[in-house]
């Protein structure tokens, strides 16, 4: 019933994403003030333009993450194997939606090692929760995770206002940094930490490079809000306006990135929450992102085709490797250091 319980929860998430309500994006990303200062003269050849970057030893031709978005239910084997067959064909990283349903039932709906096979040469980037890592039975699972799609890296989604909106969620957070910790030192590859819509804090962000995580994913407001989505969930209408007034909570991603950049510079970072463009990728790279990562705005290519999957990152790649020559940057190195204005003092 557990199994059942949670597969139908991952359905769920699938439908809201695919057709989601009129409010389920209440919140606004911060790149919206974030301007570049145009190059009339680049004095460059755009085909030329080197996107090119690595990931946990393996080289990218783009500097994009296509993020973790599904797992746990039958339609997501297809999308799955479409976002890893686009990895592979355009030198793309990809992190695979939460591995729970897959370790704690029978089913697998894709995320196996079919995936490495189909994407032999990419980062491939496992995924658990928080409430999964907690416990006896946290670094096993782990390892089980990481084998199961033979992962570069262990993604750990923090989710805390999910699970306290949603019927039946994880309330009991206590002693997740050590068990965060815990795995740094067991496991033979990288942690890497993600919000996923709601942000990560200066401080909190402290606390995980403290304990030695690899990498940070900001993951913040702008994207889809996954209190909405449970809103949408909700069996009763008092459950639903408790989600609703969280609906727009949370650090948008270009503050949550500005800051963790600003506190600690040295640390990776993977912006993700809203990016919808190859301009958004542009301007979060260039305000301290190494990575950019997509989810729910691909989902409805991946659902659809591999071909449409790739067309809507070929459309992605293409504006950014634009917005690198229209800002007289040859390489993302040379990107980093473009003019970027923003047009309010507190953004």
């Amino acid at each position: 019933m557990k199994d059942a319980n949670l597969i139908q929860r991952k359905n769920d998430h699938l439908d809201i994403v695919l057709n989601p309500a009129a409010d389920a994006r209440k919140s606004r990303t911060g790149f919206e003030h974030w301007h570049f200062e145009h190059c009339a003269l680049p004095e460059l050849d755009l085909d030329s333009i080197d996107l090119r970057t690595t990931l946990f030893g393996r080289q990218l031709q783009a500097p994009l993450l296509i993020s973790s978005m599904t797992g746990g239910a039958a339609r997501a084997r297809k999308i799955n194997l479409h976002l890893a067959r686009t990895a592979q064909t355009l030198g793309l990283a990809m992190g695979v939606g939460s591995q729970r349903v897959a370790l704690e039932s029978d089913v697998s709906f894709g995320l196996t090692s079919e995936l490495r096979a189909i994407a032999p040469d990419i980062p491939l980037l496992a995924n658990l929760g928080a409430a999964q890592i907690i416990g006896p039975r946290g670094v096993d699972y782990a390892r089980r995770a990481v084998e199961m799609i033979e992962a570069d890296a262990l993604i750990v989604h923090l989710n805390p206002l999910q699970e306290a909106l949603q019927e039946g969620g994880d309330r009991d957070w206590r002693g997740v940094l050590d068990a965060i910790a815990l795995l740094v030192d067991k496991l033979d590859v990288p942690v890497v930490i993600k919000e996923v819509g709601a942000g990560i804090s200066p401080a909190v962000a402290q606390r995980l490079n403290n304990v030695g995580v690899a990498m940070i994913d900001v993951a913040g407001a702008g994207g889809t809000s996954w209190a909405a989505v449970e809103a949408e969930r909700a069996s009763k209408p008092e459950l639903r306006a408790m989600a609703m007034a969280f609906a727009d909570w949370g650090i948008p991603t270009a503050e949550a990135l500005r800051g963790i950049h600003a506190a600690l510079p040295a640390m990776p970072l993977i912006a993700s929450g809203g990016i919808a463009n190859g301009i958004d990728a542009a301007k979060a790279l260039a305000l301290g992102a190494d990575l950019v990562g997509q989810a729910a705005a691909v989902l409805a290519s991946a659902n659809t085709s591999f071909d449409a999957t790739v067309t809507h990152f070929q459309t992605i790649i293409a504006q950014l490797r634009i917005a690198c020559f229209c800002t007289g940057s040859a390489s993302l190195a040379d990107l980093r250091q473009a003019k970027l204005r923003c047009d309010r003092s507190h953004a």
